[in-house]
């Protein structure tokens, strides 16, 4: 048996090369080391069947030669990008988690408003934004905080992936993604064309979008200083050391006094202890200390 047992020319029985444990154990280091994906990245189908295709694409025989490529080849780089636009997941929808967004709009953007009275800016972050969902979802909550009509309201988006954030974008929506929303609220806000929804300009207008790896942290200057940063079940998905990271990133990022969303399932623990943690009625959220914070 050759050192690349489990091989079999396509027509000849198997659908392509097998995954050794020592070219597995290689593919989860530089992906994590890339962007600190860890969680599904131990099951060995699980990355035969995200990464057999670009085998194929770039007529490679092995998954050995496949990290090689992406190791030191000069196209290895922009390689390790497309890979991960398979691996990541892009699932969302308007209002989602709708228990925390109420948390937000009453109890947690009324303190935001009073703190950022005097500057007349506010600025939310959606980190891991996939198809813009959830910023829109937020740039509508303020728009209908009449308290934010005389100030400069700006929800950013962010991904990992070029092709959602060129998608959200566009801020066409199919049926799908309105699961969670009020019939009215679609109606006032998007236009059907062609049985899909378009969302209204005024809206788009408040919202910018960005590819952005968490992992550089060095690049979240450029989106200035934020009252708030959603997050939510992205840090799941990520090894403990990249968590870390990030949210020392997010923390140096937030204004002293703003929040920090995560999902439903995510918490700090054994992660870090510079956010306060805050109980409001509908929900449990982080806030960066403040000696003003109440």
């Amino acid at each position: 048996m050759n050192e690349r047992a489990g091989w079999s020319p396509v027509g000849v029985g198997a659908p392509g090369p097998r995954i050794r444990p020592d070219e597995a154990r290689l593919l989860r280091e530089i992906i994590e080391s890339y962007c600190g994906l860890h969680v599904g990245l131990d099951s060995a189908f699980f990355l035969e069947r995200r990464v057999r295709p670009r085998l194929e694409a770039l007529g490679m025989s092995s998954y050995g030669d496949y990290y090689h490529f992406l190791k030191y080849d000069p196209g290895g780089a922009a390689e390790l990008v497309e890979l991960v636009e398979r691996l990541t997941t892009h699932e969302t929808y308007f209002f989602r988690e709708s228990y925390q967004l109420e948390a937000f709009r009453e109890d947690v953007l009324p303190q935001l408003v009073e703190r950022a009275r005097r500057r007349k800016r506010l600025l939310l972050w959606s980190a891991g934004c996939s198809t813009g969902e959830e910023v829109y979802t937020l740039a509508i909550l303020l728009r209908e905080t009449p308290e934010l009509r005389d100030f400069r309201v700006r929800v950013v988006g962010s991904d990992i992936s070029r092709r959602v954030v060129a998608r959200a974008r566009q801020a066409y929506f199919g049926a799908s993604s309105f699961r969670a929303t009020d019939p009215v609220v679609r109606r006032r806000y998007f236009q059907e064309v062609d049985g899909r929804f378009r969302l209204r300009d005024d809206i788009r207008s408040m919202c910018s979008f960005g590819q952005l790896n968490l992992l550089d942290t060095e690049r979240y200057r450029i989106l200035g200083t934020c009252d708030a940063i959603f997050c939510r079940n992205v840090l799941m998905y990520l090894s403990k050391s990249a968590r870390a990271r990030i949210i020392d990133g997010f923390y140096d990022t937030l204004h002293p006094g703003g929040y920090l969303f995560l999902g439903h399932s995510e918490s700090l623990l054994h992660v870090s202890t510079r956010f306060e943690i805050v109980q409001l009625d509908k929900d449990l959220v982080y806030r960066k200390p403040s000696e003003e914070a109440p």
